[in-house]
């Protein structure tokens, strides 16, 4: 993202106050999403942009480049390869040409489940952060990590690495990475043993771009029903540093309608390792919306429109709110974008998933 990558982090369980800072949710509440797949207003504006931006195309990360140029990728629905786009704008993104630069293994750790890769620049490198399983054991899943020292990242060669070791062996995925007053950290979403939830919310200072520091603390684990619809879920974190705070969105429910977007705010000045320094929205931020039509917004990550100055939200949903069978093997979650607005007091506005751009 432009603005080194525009994001921060996460709350933690224990001592965490629900109420925003700031009377970011005394102003907002009533803006807030509501409770998620319930009928809401319309819009205020109509989109600047045509939607879908890339069908099939789940967990978009947009990385807007120093020189203007923005890059694309996402999980395909094959959940094999990990593919890139290029445009100078933001809509180009919808016809670009689209290239693989690493596929999964025939076999071994990186064999499978190829989800959610984000693009970084780092140090003068590019990184690719995303979740892979082996073969024969396709739900454990774990953090992976590539490198290309290319100034072009469609050339160069990929290395592989390996994986980011957390605090656990056990499911983790949804890696994103930002700086912060000079330090580095990762966020990611893991199953903590003993817990009675799928995944929670962990950060950690980063040693170098493919290492932890350590240690690793909990910034949020699903405890409100918008959360543990399905499956007990926080994932898909991103962070967006504005108006001298933190803000830090993240997904959570199953995969289906009820998937949604949640934040956690910390002022600027804070100590972001602390999860005290963390508040957490008791409602969801953006949701699924029957007048426009769409369903499960989320796994969100934030870019900036050509002017260099407006943010824009990026995020998949999909067009209808029945499934048959497991949404994971349900293609249609189409990337998308919009323009997100901001309040008077220095909250974002998430709004509503916009409507389909006409024919």
């Amino acid at each position: 993202m432009s603005r080194e990558h525009d994001l921060p982090d996460h709350p933690q369980a224990a001592g965490r106050r629900l109420l925003l800072k700031g009377a970011a949710l005394a102003a907002g509440a009533g803006a807030l999403a509501a409770v998620p797949g319930t009928a809401q207003a319309a819009p205020r504006r109509p989109a600047p942009y045509g939607n879908p931006l890339v069908r099939r195309r789940a967990d978009p990360h947009i990385h807007r480049h120093t020189d203007g140029t923005y890059y694309f990728t996402a999980t395909v629905p094959e959940y094999d390869r990990i593919v890139l786009r290029r445009s100078r704008t933001l809509g180009g993104l919808s016809t670009a040409a689209e290239t693989v630069i690493w596929r999964a293994h025939p076999t071994g750790d990186m064999a499978a489940h190829i989800w959610a890769p984000e693009l970084h620049r780092i140090g003068g490198k590019w990184y690719v952060y995303f979740a892979a399983a082996p073969a024969e054991d396709v739900w454990r899943i774990r953090i992976w990590v590539l490198e290309n020292a290319s100034p072009d990242p469609l050339k160069g060669t990929w290395v592989e690495k390996g994986r980011i070791t957390t605090e656990w062996e056990t499911f983790s995925l949804d890696a994103t990475t930002f700086t912060h007053r000079g330090t580095r950290y990762l966020c990611w979403a893991q199953h903590e043993p003993g817990m009675d939830n799928n995944t929670a919310l962990w950060l950690s200072e980063m040693a170098d771009p493919w290492t932890l520091k350590g240690p690793q603390v909990r910034l949020s684990t699903p405890e409100f029903d918008w959360e543990c619809v399905g499956y007990k879920v926080n994932e898909g974190p991103y962070v967006l540093q504005r108006h001298g705070r933190v803000f830090l969105t993240y997904s959570a429910s199953a995969t289906d309608r009820h998937y949604c977007v949640g934040l956690l705010t910390a002022d600027a000045g804070s100590d972001l390792m602390d999860p005290a320094s963390w508040t957490k929205s008791p409602v969801p931020v953006f949701t699924s919306n029957d007048t426009t039509g769409q369903y499960g917004p989320g796994h969100n990550c934030f870019t900036v429109a050509e002017d260099g100055r407006t943010d824009v939200l990026v995020y998949h949903a999909r067009p209808y709110k029945d499934i048959t069978g497991d949404p994971l093997d349900d293609p249609n979650r189409h990337t998308r974008i919009q323009r997100l607005g901001w309040r008077p007091d220095g909250t974002p506005d998430f709004g509503v998933p916009v409507a389909d751009t006409p024919a």
